[in-house]
């Protein structure tokens, strides 16, 4: 039986958080991709706890007109790194949630690294 590209996406995230955990010094960033948003979480998985979140719903990117979805994701990378920053994380281990590293993915990192994340 053939695999739809959701639960092939499904597999491959169980199998990359086998390997990685966040904790409160080194939270796990962790991106939700839809058609139209991005969202980005970084996660305490000791304690169960969402320390940052942000998306491209948030006002300051919503109200953009005119921008593509990869510069969405850039000013949410850019953001979380920021809003990061203000709550004194500045190490994170980074989870692509069953994604390919590139497009959106890898524009939202490289702006956060750029911005002050250390992966």
């Amino acid at each position: 039986m053939a695999l739809t590209k959701q639960d092939r996406r499904i597999r491959i995230k169980y199998r990359i958080r086998k390997r990685i955990s966040g904790s409160a010094e080194k939270p796990r960033l962790t991106v939700f991709r839809s058609n139209k948003q991005i969202y980005v979480q970084l996660v305490d998985d000791k304690e169960g706890k969402t320390l940052v979140s942000v998306s491209s719903l948030e006002k300051e990117i919503d109200a953009k007109p005119g921008i593509n979805k990869t510069e969405q994701a850039k000013l949410v990378g850019k953001m979380a790194a920021e809003k990061s920053k203000a709550a004194g994380i500045d190490q994170v281990v980074f989870d692509r949630n069953g994604y390919l590293y590139h497009g959106r993915i890898k524009a939202l990192a490289d702006a956060a690294r750029e911005a002050g994340l250390k992966f």
